[in-house]
């Protein structure tokens, strides 16, 4: 059974957001919380699995409210938003700096054409996100392929590239937000090359998350376009609609997912694209998340030559999508956030 604390300040929220999760056999509401006080105290006296939060509430807002229960009572937590305004957005991302696990819209009213489809999705997402216990803090380590001969994983003593770094490419899902602020936080501000990031996460959303990199990291974070040319120090973010790629004359361009694909944006086709595109003259780097996505595609990109990165065990929220690229030999480094960034400013100089 999962036991879920609701915060939410508006009584009709949480009646509706009540009603959601009660026609669900395996999810409990333990609380209700208007406030963040409220929240901090429920988190912990009811020791909810997960907790879903609000952002705009009087007083505590659900990004302090965030803080403090991941300080005191570290839990699971998904932001609920009920606005796609930008500056709300924006501050979802600092909850989610802050310790929560994802971000999603809340569905809209019964009576919308959408409100099964998202409500479908705001309890999976729930779900999800219950089963991760622990919030992991990254170590100052680096771990060479090498030196975990026992998962027999193979291994290059020296990575070089033979060619000019063009393009590096980032991969993430559950968790992934802060760790790629982190990354590109630290990444040389000269950098001349374009990175591509393809990030799980909930429609309406992916603007708030380029303002919010933006203004953390000191790039210039865009939302990718259809036929955008890529610029020398750019970060450039997968749309949630469509997959991204780039063409042979140096242009993005996106693309729409098949019937019975249900990832989007893709990790995978994202890395594929730049195995077949770039070869050795690419970085490819998968972070934290739950499933597979990108995990066969960052060994292609290694078998054509790149350099590539996973994110350990120890500094990711979900250790599923580097796993894959790891047990299947398509890392040639296994590392926590801080020292890529050692590597990649290394690799760019």
């Amino acid at each position: 059974m999962i036991n879920l604390l609701i915060v939410d300040d508006s009584p009709v929220a949480q009646t509706f957001l009540n009603y959601i999760f009660s026609k669900e056999t395996d999810i409990r509401v333990v609380g209700i919380a208007k406030n963040g006080i409220e929240a901090i105290e429920l988190a912990r006296d009811n020791k909810p699995n997960v907790i879903s939060m609000d952002m705009n509430m009087p007083g505590m807002s659900g990004f302090e409210t965030t803080r403090k229960i991941m300080e005191t009572n570290p839990t699971p937590i998904v932001i609920v938003s009920g606005s796609n305004n930008i500056k709300e957005v924006s501050v979802a991302y600092e909850a989610l700096n802050a310790g929560a696990l994802a971000a999603i819209s809340k569905p809209k009213n019964i009576c919308h054409e959408d409100f099964e489809k998202e409500s479908k999705e705001l309890i999976r997402t729930i779900r999800m996100m219950s089963e991760i216990k622990t919030v992991k803090r990254w170590p100052s380590k680096i771990i060479k392929v090498e030196k975990i001969k026992e998962e027999k994983i193979p291994a290059k003593e020296n990575i070089q590239t033979s060619g000019q770094i063009k393009i590096i490419a980032i991969g993430a899902s559950t968790g992934g937000p802060s760790i790629i602020q982190e990354i590109l936080s630290q990444i040389k501000k000269s950098i001349n090359i374009p990175i591509l990031i393809t990030q799980h996460m909930s429609p309406g959303f992916e603007q708030g998350f380029a303002d919010w990199l933006s203004k953390a990291t000191g790039l210039t974070v865009r939302i990718a376009e259809n036929g955008d040319l890529l610029t020398n120090g750019v970060v450039y973010l997968a749309p949630t609609n469509s997959h991204m790629g780039v063409n042979n004359k140096g242009r993005l361009f996106l693309t729409k997912p098949i019937a019975g694909e249900y990832i989007c944006p893709s990790v995978s086709f994202m890395f594929k694209n730049i195995a077949e595109g770039f070869g050795n003259a690419a970085i490819g780097i998968l972070l934290t998340g739950m499933g597979s996505d990108g995990g066969k595609e960052l060994k292609l990109m290694r078998d054509k030559g790149a350099i590539t990165i996973a994110q350990d065990e120890e500094s990711c929220v979900v250790f599923g999508m580097p796993k894959e690229a790891i047990c299947i030999g398509g890392a040639a480094f296994i590392c926590n956030p801080k020292e890529m960034v050692k590597k990649i400013n290394a690799l760019i100089k």
